[in-house]
């Protein structure tokens, strides 16, 4: 494992009211230049799926694993940065997001110590909101641009999964808000169910060509976890953005 060193999580941008995190500096060669120009606008977050912190860390700076992201947090709060914001870590791999490709030149990654089986700790989720608050504002990047690795995968990937407490980013305007309350209803009784869904979906940016059901699931793992069985009315509910449809 490379030799470990104190970074500074800071810069231009960030918001000076938030300490500055010290991140242990573990550089990963699994990274290159940001293609065609491209610079941050979104934020993906991962689960590790390993059984510890340490073993995700030499695995994402294992130049055999090909893999790699910016940033690791530990289920205890410790925070490792292992490629630098400015360049193309390989964390996202094959998907799209909003129509777009390559999501690694367009995004930051971020990596949670979770088998995605338990919930994410308090040290970690306090530390993951410090960090996404000084990426949002270092890069002018919009809560709606932090989405999951099965956002712009689904089916090919699932995490963070069911259990990461996106409302609770939301609620601190670091993820995407879902209204609490309709004005109108979204159902129209001459559409199917699946055509709306679809249809809302994508406005949102889910535009991967998957089938109703994968993107009912990835849907569901992030704004309805505890909902199952077939497509209900309620799915669509989440998916309302009022300046478009309310």
């Amino acid at each position: 494992m490379p030799d470990l060193g104190e970074v500074s999580v800071d810069g231009p941008g960030a918001v000076g009211a938030v300490p500055p995190l010290q991140a242990q500096w573990c550089p990963s060669p699994n990274f290159g230049t940001r293609r065609d120009g491209l610079r941050p606008s979104l934020v993906v977050v991962h689960y590790t799926a390993m059984q510890s912190a340490e073993a995700a860390l030499a695995r994402l700076c294992d130049p055999a694993a090909e893999v790699s992201a910016h940033y690791l947090i530990g289920g205890d709060g410790r925070l490792w940065q292992m490629v630098s914001e400015d360049q193309r870590a390989w964390h996202a791999g094959a998907g799209e997001w909003s129509g777009l490709d390559d999501i690694n030149s367009r995004s930051i990654g971020i990596e949670l110590d979770n088998t995605g089986t338990h919930p994410f700790s308090e040290p970690q989720m306090a530390v993951l909101e410090v960090l996404l608050t000084q990426i949002l504002a270092r890069w002018s990047i919009a809560p709606e641009g932090v989405i999951g690795h099965s956002d712009m995968a689904p089916g090919r990937k699932s995490d963070p999964g069911p259990r990461f407490d996106w409302a609770r980013l939301a609620n601190l305007g670091l993820a995407r808000a879902v209204p609490a309350t309709l004005r109108t209803s979204l159902l129209d009784p001459g559409v199917a169910l699946e055509d709306m869904l679809r249809r809302y979906a994508r406005d949102l940016g889910y535009t991967a060509a998957v089938d109703d059901m994968t993107l009912l699931s990835a849907l569901r793992s992030r704004y309805r976890p505890w909902a199952t069985g077939p497509l209900v009315a309620e799915d669509l509910a989440p998916l309302a953005q009022s300046e478009i449809w309310v």
